[in-house]
């Protein structure tokens, strides 16, 4: 059984449509309930009237705690992969909702079967978010789960003692100096407070579709591949082209940087030696599978790979940093089903990956710095901004007093204040890590670009190099993801549209990565010719332009393009094919059309996109041969 507990002012929900035959009837009625602790519930297979007792009796220790005695039971099955069947898990919820009553709880129930619309209003305090789940505890109860409920995923030590160790949080200052959480004022950084929140709670659950889904698929981006795992997506031919573009982005940067670009395998040996080490140190869950004598799980990070390959190489002082890199399509986290969700959390997923084996922490930290800087970079350039996303930085006591000004200068060059994670003792294997975290329209976060100083895995692996007395040392290695994981900047570049459309802009993708650049709408057939050599001129120049030559009206043809966000939409006739003039409209400009001759628009698209990988267009040139991948 999972529950997630939420402390609410009040909720609202309302039932629109059935969603199995055993539904509840009940009336199609908005329904508030205020000042109630809310117990959004997932039954699962094997799950008992036991295990409610035990959720209701947790439920009310926590009513005693925050001095109140209302509880909302809302049957909702998206926290879950492995339900029961719906007879039995509406019995057990009926149970549930019988055996709070018999406490003297104040009890209210949502109908089970029906999809519902909600709103909910969240308490501020720091436990107002609990996600709680619960397992059959006797041997008989463990039977009736199934043979597929023995074969649990491992979980690493790390992944345990995350959940278990004590952080301290604070904000660290422009100046390095550490403020805890509690005390910062957080005026004028409202995104930092809200990425504060999310943190501390370590809430991961979704309880609501976020904004981008519905773009990805309206836009034929991606969607979800129901002949899959959950986590695994389908990418139409927009989508490939979007995410290639950024693939090749970041592999471009990382080649200018000085990163040597290398392929390694996506399975590997649970039981090799540095491996199943390292693995009880990295806080993720793994996919395991087995072939002949052997178990083999699914690489998480490109970190192995390379790892066993400077194991084999031989470098000295004179040649480090040295820099391995690689886009892992793809790695691999079997993440939590109620946490899957869009292309913000997936279990299978695209990782720029580059480590730097560094000679000591002096080198290190110099290092540390420049990637850092080319993190930044990289997020301004896919189109996110300082004002997108907040930074978490974590590290030990003992690291921040031996090396406050280091801390100091890199909050500097950020230009803002960001939260900090502190520990009184290192349990990871990196003494400093940070990561940059996009916030998006549910308050909620999600990391990109991060870095880390490893002083672990050398020795762990085996990689030595020759220092200048000719012995052998083993090097810091630094981790870094410059853009964080592909499907994630596409999540945030559509979460960002979203969020400017609420203000009443025009929502849209960045030029480079935009499908369409170019559309030309010829106002007759009779122009096909003419429009055909237009659209090869400003192709020549390598921009994705389109034309709409299907029957539609033009004012139809118009909005559709506006629909798919095309930044440049031209509409030719005789007086623009007579004047060499195209009157162009740019998305997001108000006002009149623009007037500009095809070499004038060639120009300023270059001067944009200048610098920039470039795919052709994905689709027919011509909209009347496209398929429809999304209704």
């Amino acid at each position: 059984m999972r529950i997630l507990q939420l402390h609410s002012n009040f909720i609202v929900y309302t039932p629109v449509q059935k969603e199995i035959q055993i539904a509840e009837e009940t009336e199609k009625e908005e329904t508030r309930v205020e000042e109630v602790v809310v117990l959004f519930t997932a039954v699962e297979e094997g799950d008992s009237a036991d295990l409610s007792k035990k959720a209701i009796d947790d439920a009310r220790a926590f009513l005693g705690k925050q001095k109140t005695n209302r509880i909302l039971i809302y049957p909702f099955a998206h926290l879950s992969s492995n339900l029961s069947n719906p007879n039995e898990a509406l019995r057990i919820i009926k149970a549930m909702e019988a055996y709070a009553k018999e406490k003297g709880i104040e009890t209210y129930r949502a109908p089970f079967g029906w999809n519902k619309q909600f709103t909910v209003s969240i308490k501020g305090h720091p436990l107002a978010e609990m996600a709680r789940s619960y397992a059959p505890e006797t041997a008989a109860e463990a039977k009736a789960v199934g043979e597929a409920k023995k074969e649990e995923e491992p979980v690493s030590a790390a992944l345990k003692a995350e959940d278990k160790m004590q952080s301290f949080w604070h904000v660290l200052q422009t100046d390095g100096s550490l403020v805890p959480v509690e005390e910062f004022k957080f005026k004028g950084h409202s995104n930092l407070q809200k990425f504060a929140h999310y943190e501390i709670k370590k809430a991961r659950t979704v309880t609501q579709i976020p904004p981008h889904v519905s773009l990805m698929k309206k836009l034929e981006i991606a969607d979800y591949e129901p002949g899959s795992d959950p986590g695994n997506l389908r990418w139409y031919p927009k989508g490939r082209m979007i995410k290639s573009l950024l693939e090749q982005y970041v592999t471009m940067r990382m080649n200018q940087y000085g990163a040597m670009e290398v392929e390694t395998p996506i399975m590997y040996d649970f039981n090799h030696p540095s491996l199943s080490s390292y693995l009880n140190r990295f806080p993720a869950r793994q996919y395991v599978l087995k072939s002949e004598d052997k178990e083999l799980f699914l690489r998480f990070a490109a970190c192995f790979g390379q790892f066993l390959m400077a194991h084999d190489a031989q470098f000295s002082y004179k040649q480090m940093p040295v820099k391995l890199y690689e886009l892992t399509r793809y790695s691999f986290r079997r993440e939590k089903s109620g946490e899957v969700v869009g292309l913000k959390r997936l279990r299978a997923f695209t990782m720029p990956d580059c480590h730097a084996f560094c000679i000591d922490l002096e080198q290190a930290k110099k290092e540390f710095l420049i990637r850092f800087n080319i993190c930044l970079e990289v997020l301004n350039n896919i189109g996110l901004t300082k004002d997108d996303y907040e930074i978490a930085m974590r590290f030990t006591r003992g690291f921040y007093e031996e090396n406050q000004e280091f801390l100091a200068e890199l909050a500097k060059t950020f230009g803002k204040p960001l939260l900090a994670e502190v520990w009184n003792e290192r349990f990871f294997y990196f003494v400093l890590k940070w990561d940059l975290n996009f916030i998006d329209n549910q308050n909620k976060a999600a990391a990109l670009s991060t870095d880390q100083i490893d002083v672990e895995n050398a020795k762990r692996y085996g990689i030595t190099y020759v220092d200048e007395k000719g012995e052998k040392q083993h090097p810091l290695i630094l981790h870094c993801s410059p853009s964080g994981a592909i499907e994630r900047d596409v999540y945030a570049l559509l979460e960002k549209a979203y969020r400017e459309q609420m203000q009443g802009k025009a929502p849209m993708l960045p030029l480079w990565l935009s499908p369409t650049q170019v559309r030309l709408i010829p106002i007759s057939d009779k122009y096909r010719n003419e429009v055909e050599e237009i659209a090869h001129k400003i192709e020549s120049a390598c921009i994705r332009v389109d034309i709409d030559d299907s029957a539609s009206t033009l004012q139809r043809k118009i909005r559709e393009a506006e629909q798919e966000w095309v930044p440049y939409i031209a509409v030719i006739g005789e007086k623009e094919l007579e004047s060499g003039n195209l009157s162009v409209r740019e998305r997001g400009v108000k006002g009149a059309q623009q007037k500009m001759t095809v070499d004038e628009l060639v120009a300023k698209l270059e001067a944009v996109i200048a610098g920039k990988p470039f795919k052709p267009l994905p689709l027919p040139r011509n909209l009347s041969k496209r398929p429809v991948f999304h209704g």
